[in-house]
């Protein structure tokens, strides 16, 4: 299962990316919605993990040009953010996100079993 890590912090990119390879995911790492937005196009992941505030492209504006690609629409987003004001989470969801993680916690079995729901993988 490939997942497309859309984050501009380095230590998230390394931290998340290293505990889920753990996980035998392929991860791919984009550092702004721009790169994201192109990496998704190259190669379709199976899941979208997309930290909200970036440079260059949001990760609202990424949901939201996910949603007007037919290529794009159905990959699956996980909201990955330290925003975490209802607002914010409500519009993540309205935009097409599945579910929303508060990376600030870092609590990876949380965001474990997110990512296995939404993939459909048991255990």
């Amino acid at each position: 299962m490939k997942i497309l890590l859309i984050e501009d912090d380095p230590f998230f990119q390394k931290f998340y990316s290293f505990k889920l390879k753990e996980q035998k995911f392929e991860v791919d790492v984009a550092r702004d919605g721009v790169e994201g937005m192109t990496k998704m196009q190259q190669s379709i992941p199976n899941l979208v993990l997309l930290d909200l505030i970036m440079p260059n492209k949001d990760g609202f504006e990424v949901l939201q040009d996910k949603m007007n690609n037919p290529q794009l629409r159905d990959i699956p987003v996980l909201v990955f953010s330290t925003l975490s004001q209802e607002q914010d989470v409500k519009k993540a969801l309205q935009l097409g996100a599945k579910d929303y993680v508060n990376k600030s916690f870092f609590d990876f079995d949380t965001l474990l079993t997110k990512v296995k729901t939404i993939l459909n993988i048991q255990g």
